[in-house]
């Protein structure tokens, strides 16, 4: 098993180009099975989560090629409507093409999808909004069996605004006959990218940024050529990296109307920061100072996937800081692991209080999932000394080529020694 080697310590300087969203590329990727056409995909990260979405939609029948940054699809001999367990088991948004599937074909069938462990996340507001469409839903010894001769307009009122729910709505309802209007609707940008893809194919779809969305089902669909937006997790993930390591970095591509919450945050913690639409820059040259509350919510929130790693970032920071994680149950598997580097956190309930230490010390650590694996790297690169961070198949799901970015940056970045199937993290030393 391989690990990430990291000789801690060092601040970052320089600039970085922000890969293409995986939040909003999964649901596009789905997305190119409601219409058959030929589909050109633009700034697609190079991320394991990625090429699984490939070989799902190869699998439908679908014809898939990467060249450099771009995907392209050709979905029109496409007739599957059944995915492999095998793949399912791999991915949380490989339930998306549920919803594009009915809409196509009028059928579905997939067991439970899979991703990181935290804790329960059911579907069940994907499946109650889809019956709503007309959809008749069966669950049978772990497999998900959806029939809809013809899919209805519908009005649908989300109990939460699950961003997948509401992506799995969007999806079915390109081949409804009428409206559906989909109110407590998410509203994160990964939304609107996909509604913005789903316009590119000539669908009508109102209210995109807002609660409410209005689509007219039935619109004459087509292929289409279309750049995904860029990925502000992982635009979060290095200004928590900088702020905890001291430096200044340039993050271009990166829109900083995406990630109000978190600059706000970052500036309240004695961070600088400049941003815009196409870039960000955060200097950090004295300490961090606590920010008192954390508190995860929907977009636009301060979201969930950033809280492990501004919680790696705030380790030293004077003074303690609270976060109350709202969206997972299980978000704080990193805390444990945390806790090696020296961190003084305690468990309180559905909130971790963090006190600031003056040093951090290197540690062997595991990623239990995507964003924990994170920052299980943050607190690494302020740790003088050498530490090991395992569980780098979970990075790979989502960030593109992340050792050689920090590389860039100044950081002493490398692989422990093992064999390398994953392609995205070559073996250098640090």
């Amino acid at each position: 098993m391989e690990a990430l080697v990291i000789q801690g310590g060092k601040r970052l300087n320089g600039e970085v180009a922000v890969s293409g969203a995986k939040n909003a590329v999964l649901p596009i990727l789905a997305a190119t099975m409601v219409q058959g056409g030929v589909y050109r995909i633009h700034n697609c990260p190079e991320i394991s989560d990625v090429a699984l979405a490939g070989e799902i939609l190869e699998s439908l029948g679908c014809r898939v090629e990467r060249r450099g940054k771009t995907l392209r699809i050709d979905s029109r001999d496409a007739t599957g409507t059944a995915i492999p367990a095998a793949l399912m088991g791999k991915m949380r948004a490989s339930v998306l093409f549920l919803g594009a599937l009915l809409s196509r074909f009028g059928c579905a069938s997939m067991t439970m999808p899979g991703g990181c462990p935290l804790g329960r996340r059911p579907i069940d507001l994907h499946l109650d909004a889809l019956a709503r469409l007309g959809a008749s839903v069966v669950l049978w010894e772990g497999e998900i069996l959806c029939d809809a001769p013809q899919l209805h307009g519908a009005a649908i009122e989300l109990q939460f605004p699950s961003v997948g729910a509401t992506e799995n709505v969007l999806l079915a309802a390109m081949g409804c006959q009428g409206t559906v209007v989909l109110q407590n609707a998410a509203r994160e940008p990964e939304i609107v990218d996909l509604i913005g893809f789903l316009q590119s194919m000539g669908a009508e779809i109102s209210g995109a940024g807002t609660d409410t969305l209005t689509i007219r089902g039935g619109a004459p669909l087509r292929g289409t050529t279309y750049t995904v937006m860029p990925d502000r997790i992982e635009a979060a993930t290095f200004l928590c990296a900088c702020a905890g390591c001291g430096g200044e970095i340039c993050l271009l591509g990166a829109d900083g109307r995406h990630l109000t919450p978190v600059l706000d945050t970052l500036a309240a913690a004695g961070c600088e920061l400049c941003w815009s639409q196409e870039s960000i820059t955060l200097r950090r040259l004295g300490p961090l100072k606590a920010v008192g509350e954390i508190e995860t919510a929907p977009y636009p929130g301060f979201p969930t996937d950033v809280q492990a790693p501004m919680m790696a970032a705030l380790l030293r920071a004077r003074g303690s800081t609270r976060f109350s994680e709202t969206v997972f149950e299980r978000r704080f598997a990193h805390v444990p692991q945390l806790r090696r580097f020296g961190a003084e956190i305690e468990l309180v309930g559905s909130a971790a209080l963090v006190r600031g230490v003056s040093a951090l010390r290197p540690a062997t650590v595991t990623g239990t999932d995507l964003r924990a694996a994170a920052a299980m790297v943050v607190a690494a690169l302020q740790a003088p000394g050498e530490s090991y961070v395992f569980g780098i198949n979970h990075l790979i799901r989502g960030y593109d080529n992340l050792d050689e970015k920090l590389r860039s940056l100044g950081a002493a970045v490398g692989v422990a020694a093992g064999k390398n199937t994953t392609g995205n993290f070559p073996a250098h030393g640090v």
